[in-house]
């Protein structure tokens, strides 16, 4: 089976989830290739150094110095008639869930999201994703020539390898017309060096840090961390905290290896974004709430007493080491 993966740049670095894309791609095949897309972007090949591919196609233009579905689109369909591959994988990120469903469209192929399973038999790609609110998970037979799927960040692991491949580069040249529509600026919050859906630790909050005042204290908790900041529906709704850091049904889907649940109830719409985490810790101090039936550590207490505790532990343990 040839498989192609579509490598998101962000900030002129390849994204860890379109990485982890890459790993899975490896293990299911021998045949990938991998497909980088923007502007400047060639010294990015080297990146990709650790994984044995069959080629990575480039598609550097100055029209792809800012995303557009019309653009990215059409050069990762340019990329496919190249390639022709069997499979298209990506990382399950906004960029891809624009453009991965169009160009599939276009083509009459099967699509896929937010896979967390996936194995190749003969004929047919057999994949896994929650469904319901992550309250059940459903197993998914795609067949066809041509089949699109988007990973879930976090989920699949990174090919660990010393060795150095080098690897072969074609540029694919294609003309882009003006597109409808382009992103013309990003702004990036101050507190949002960790991308959240693929931070390896997370710490939210819910409505018992009482207030936006007490955000401060869970901060710290992230630096001591290295964590990103994460945050329910309710606070998002009360203006306490922007959207962008929600984590739930109407937010971000995140798995990461440890999540720590700082006075969150755990309704079902905010276990449908966290579930997955591998290990959760809640901290609340009504020992009935939800969150403790699905956490792997639940801590009864007052957040504001245990969380100063907490980060202060973990800062001494990087001053001892």
């Amino acid at each position: 089976m040839k498989i192609l993966v579509l490598v998101e740049v962000r900030h002129n670095q390849i994204r860890k989830a379109s990485l982890e894309s890459l790993s899975q791609a490896c293990k299911l095949s021998s045949q990938v290739c991998a497909l980088i897309i923007g502007h400047k972007v060639k010294d990015l090949a080297n990146s990709l150094s650790k994984f044995k591919l069959s080629k990575v196609y480039l598609v550097d233009n100055e029209a792809l110095a800012n995303f557009s579905n019309d653009n990215y689109a059409k050069a990762l369909a340019e990329t496919i008639k190249k390639a022709s591959p069997n499979l298209v994988l990506a990382a399950n990120t906004i960029m891809a869930k624009d453009i991965m469903p169009n160009v599939a469209a276009s083509l009459n192929s099967a699509m896929l999201t937010d896979v967390v399973e996936l194995k190749v038999n003969a004929g047919s790609i057999e994949a896994v994703k929650p469904v319901y609110s992550a309250k059940a998970s459903c197993t998914y037979e795609l067949t066809g020539s041509l089949v699109f799927l988007t990973l879930r960040p976090n989920v699949f692991d990174l090919v660990k390898s010393d060795d150095s491949h080098n690897n072969e580069v074609e540029n694919i040249e294609t003309t882009f017309d003006k597109p409808r529509s382009v992103v013309v600026e990003t702004n990036v919050s101050g507190n949002s060096q960790i991308e959240l859906s693929e931070a390896p630790i997370i710490v939210s909050g819910g409505r018992g840090i009482k207030g936006p005042e007490n955000w401060p204290m869970l901060q710290e908790l992230c630096n001591a961390l290295g964590a990103a900041l994460g945050a329910s529906r309710a606070v998002v709704d009360a203006g306490w905290i922007s959207h962008q850091h929600q984590v739930g049904q109407t937010g971000k889907t995140v798995s990461p290896q440890l999540y720590i649940a700082c006075g969150i109830s755990g309704a079902i719409q905010h276990l449908a974004g966290m579930s997955s985490s591998k290990v959760i810790v809640a901290i609340n101090k009504d020992p009935d709430a939800p969150i403790f039936k699905h956490a792997t550590y639940g801590i009864v207490g007052d957040v504001f007493e245990i969380v100063p505790r907490l980060t202060k532990e973990i800062k001494a343990m990087h001053e001892n080491n």
